[in-house]
């Protein structure tokens, strides 16, 4: 792999730039700290799209591959673009903004999105899975926690109006699913700000999952009270009366903390899903996915993730408290939960996790 150079900032006007090799001048710690991953990890994402983003040039100043990266995981992690420069990395600002984007749209080609996203289906990670999901506070059957967090953008020049949400900011909906363990196992980041929570997710690729029974039978996912309620999507009741009702909702609510927990990792790591992003709402979604990639690869790779004081996420729950009438099986279905969740038939929540 090639080295990663700085530019000496004494050469600023000389006709030759001479630079420096990022990987010496910093430990994995100070890497981490600015890049957010170590050596090993730009290394292993320059890879991923090396034939992409290399240069066809062998001019001695063409940027290489690894500063391509270096420059996309700054913005990134900081979300200023002008922080880039700053680091005084060689290139230009425009030409940062060029190559960052560059490095961007080869990172979300599909086939690295559905090597680092992808929602299991097997029986044997389903299992594992729900074992995991058991142990926080012995929810049965949970593959996944979903809920929806707004990304913030600068107003758009085309049908601007369906950008604002709620909140009264122009934002990306984007629906994300994590697992026990905080891996990202499916994110939809391409609705406007105004789209409600339970339209994005009747029309994802994840719900079509669920319905067409690719998804083993008996699996869950936990959605807050702004989701409709489905056999395999459970959300917690709106008005509890009963023992079983409350101790349904504790453990509902603990379980799926999870998510929120998830999305404030996510946002932590990357101080752009906490920035108002300043492209066109096609590249923001790009971007939200890109930083879905890493952060699982972060995951992997046992990479920690940035110190804060929260970890949660401020939540997006909508409160749409409406029962349609397709729900009613669903809800039998919940009802029949209870009795799980009190622990009186402790055999069978065992089998629900193995």
């Amino acid at each position: 792999a090639e080295v990663v150079y700085l530019r000496n900032p004494e050469s600023r006007h000389q006709g030759a730039e001479m630079r420096k090799n990022v990987f010496e001048m910093f430990d994995d710690f100070q890497l981490i700290k600015r890049y957010r991953l170590d050596r090993a990890g730009i290394i292993f994402v320059t890879d991923l799209v090396r034939d992409v983003i290399s240069p066809s040039t062998t001019r001695s100043n063409a940027i290489p591959a690894e500063l391509k990266v270096v420059l996309m995981l700054r913005f990134l992690a900081t979300g200023k673009m002008q922080q880039c420069s700053a680091d005084d990395l060689g290139p230009s600002q425009p030409t940062i903004s060029r190559v960052v984007m560059q490095t961007i749209m080869a990172l979300t080609a599909r086939h690295i999105v559905m090597r680092f996203i992808d929602f299991p289906t097997t029986p044997r990670v389903m299992q594992q899975k729900q074992t995991q999901f058991m142990q926080i506070a012995g929810f049965p059957r949970v593959v996944g926690a979903l809920d929806g967090t707004h990304i913030k953008i600068i107003a758009p020049s085309i049908n601007e109006d369906v950008y604002v949400n709620r909140k009264r900011y122009h934002s990306i909906n984007t629906q994300v699913v994590f697992d026990a363990e905080y891996n990202i196992l499916d994110v939809v980041p391409k609705w406007p700000g105004s789209t409600h929570d339970a339209r994005i997710f009747t029309e994802s690729g994840l719900n079509k999952l669920f319905e067409t029974g690719l998804v083993p039978p008996g699996c869950h996912l936990l959605g807050d009270k702004g989701y409709p309620l489905r056999r395999w999507l459970l959300t917690p009741f709106s008005r509890t009366v009963t023992e079983a009702q409350i101790n349904y909702n504790r453990a509902h609510r603990s379980t799926r903390s999870v998510v929120e927990r998830g999305i404030g990792q996510w946002k932590r790591r990357f101080h752009i899903l906490h920035s108002e992003i300043r492209y066109s709402p096609e590249k923001v979604c790009r971007i939200i996915m890109a930083c879905a990639i890493l952060h699982n690869i972060c995951k992997k790779r046992n990479i920690p993730s940035p110190p804060t004081l929260e970890n949660r996420d401020d939540g997006d729950e909508d409160g749409d408290e409406s029962t349609p009438a397709s729900t009613r099986d669903a809800t039998g279905h919940r009802q029949h939960l209870q009795s799980f969740i009190l622990g009186t038939d402790v055999n069978f929540m065992y089998k629900c996790a193995q």
